[in-house]
């Protein structure tokens, strides 16, 4: 038996052309073959396609012609038809006297492009951390119970039930986050309409992790409480989200992620690397933590100079002058930026690493949802903390010397935030979070009493307060409508030898730098 293979081009949608290829096998009997009646019968079958066509778009992946005379005919699947993206304004209504409502005819659910949404680019590496954060309770289960312990702490509870939010509210939350929190996920249910399940989960918005592991071992322990915040720390289980600033901070005048990445991007292609202050650049408020006020110590004074320039930020007067002075786009002028944790972790470090800069970490205690998957010498410089002034002047000092591998190690950084923390992740993120973390629920989520039903147009249509950058922020990082295409595809769980290794190298590139550390030191001494 012989195939024979052709590309046949058809009209399939009105008088629009779509390709679709023909792949004919048949038996080829030596003498008994009658050319003509082959090719009549498949011009014939081509005018009969054709024509069964002509008005309206069908199916043809499973479309076959077969016995007619031994010989099969199979057109191929049709390509993927465009989806053309839909914008879906705010309903609000014309008074603020009026009470605003929810719409009712925001699509429920929406078509994407991708048929196969596992077919989708895999997200990147740190969306593995989804698995080790709910690891706890992977083989019990998240029962009621569970998840009401997690009161404890919690700021509110967010309720999901057919794709609309509910929210009840237990304690005041600092500043705005709960508030911008909240919109993030509103707008997570318009970018993946009828895409979300239904859940329930407790959010605790202060800085410390809480539910402490060490509580929960033995065999008579309960299960620990699921309990969502911004950051976690090796001895806690809190499930690490991410925070309020990626749709804005009004309070200190602090734009959505997508826009203040945008300025940065701006701002570092007006000073060159090399051309940027050879200094490591902190500015921040020093009086939340001991650590930061001994971070002062190292400032340059008559008698020492540790290479550091050190600023501190009265987020008061910067208030009252406009913000003149803070603009985060703009401090990107100096080639070592310094990030150092405050009460906990910072807002602050995804701005600083975004600069191209050198970022120089001292030391951190804290963990964000992405700062697991970045690496020391790679995307970072890491900084003793028990020895501040002296680490950091040798890190410019190796980075001055080094100045081929420190734009590396700067640029590296920029690119992780700019490619692999755009919004876009940010929202596969939390889409892949909640989705797992649903699939470990034992009960049926429901409305609270007092739970309120929260959308967009609630929160926004009228807004007031803080100068009016909170109305201002929710419209900036408004999602105009649905997603034409489907979440990135969620990375496996590391297998044990891998993330073995992984912390293996992390560890090995820290003592590898405390050990060049220790040399430059040595050899100063002995001079």
């Amino acid at each position: 038996m012989q195939k024979l293979q052709c590309s046949k081009e058809f009209m399939l949608h009105g008088s629009g052309l779509a390709r679709h290829s023909l792949e004919i096998p048949f038996w080829r009997p030596p003498l008994k073959r009658k050319p003509a009646t082959t090719a009549a019968l498949l011009f014939l079958t081509v005018l009969l396609v054709a024509a069964f066509t002509s008005s309206s778009w069908i199916d043809t992946s499973s479309f076959f012609i077969e016995n007619l005379r031994n010989k099969t005919i199979i057109i191929s699947e049709k390509p993927k038809i465009p989806i053309q993206k839909i914008e879906i304004p705010l309903e609000c209504t014309s008074s603020k006297n009026q009470t605003q409502t929810c719409p009712t005819n925001y699509p429920k659910t929406f078509q994407t492009e991708d048929l196969d949404p596992s077919s989708n680019p895999v997200c990147p590496d740190y969306f593995r951390w989804i698995h080790e954060d709910l690891r706890p309770w992977k083989t019990s289960g998240i029962t009621r119970d569970m998840v009401e312990r997690a009161n404890r702490t919690a700021t509110f509870r967010l309720v999901i039930i057919g794709g609309k939010a509910y929210v009840e509210n237990y304690r005041k939350a600092i500043q705005t986050r709960d508030v911008f929190t909240i919109w993030g996920v509103l707008q997570l249910l318009r970018r993946y309409p009828g895409r979300l399940p239904d859940l329930e989960i407790m959010f605790d918005t202060e800085d410390k992790p809480q539910v402490r592991s060490s509580d929960y071992r033995g065999q008579n322990a309960p299960g620990p409480p699921p309990l969502f915040r911004y950051c976690g720390d090796k001895e806690t289980l809190d499930i690490v989200f991410p925070d309020w600033s990626f749709w804005g901070w009004a309070e200190i005048n602090i734009k959505p992620w997508h826009s203040i990445l945008k300025d940065i991007r701006e701002g570092n292609n007006q000073t060159s690397w090399i051309d940027r202050e050879p200094y490591a650049y902190w500015k921040g408020n020093p009086f939340v933590d001991d650590r930061r006020q001994d971070l002062l110590k190292c400032n340059v004074s008559d008698q020492q100079d540790w290479n550091a320039r050190l600023f501190i930020q009265d987020w008061i007067l910067e208030g009252q002058q406009g913000f003149k002075q803070s603009n985060i786009a703009h401090q990107c002028t100096y080639r070592y930026k310094i990030y150092i944790e405050g009460y906990a972790w910072s807002v602050s470090e995804k701005y600083i690493l975004a600069c191209d800069s050198v970022t120089l970490i001292v030391q951190p205690k804290y963990y964000d949802f992405f700062m697991r998957s970045m690496q020391p010498v790679e995307h970072y410089w890491p900084i003793r903390d028990d020895d501040k002034c002296r680490s950091l002047k040798f890190a410019v000092d190796w980075g001055n010397h080094h100045k081929k591998k420190a734009q590396e190690i700067g640029k590296a950084a920029g690119s992780f935030m700019e490619e692999q923390l755009k919004m876009d992740y940010i929202y596969d993120y939390m889409y892949h979070l909640l989705n797992e973390y649903a699939k470990l629920l034992k009960f049926e989520a429901r409305i609270p009493e007092g739970a309120v039903e929260l959308c967009s147009e609630v929160m926004a249509c009228h807004a007031e307060g803080i100068e009016g950058r909170k109305k201002k922020f929710m419209m900036e990082s408004l999602v105009k409508g649905p997603s034409v295409s489907s979440a990135c595809t969620l990375p496996p769980p590391y297998e044990p030898q891998a993330l073995a290794a992984f912390v293996r190298r992390k560890i090995n590139s820290i003592m590898q730098v405390k050990k060049w550390e220790k040399g430059y030191w040595d050899s100063l001494n002995k001079q």
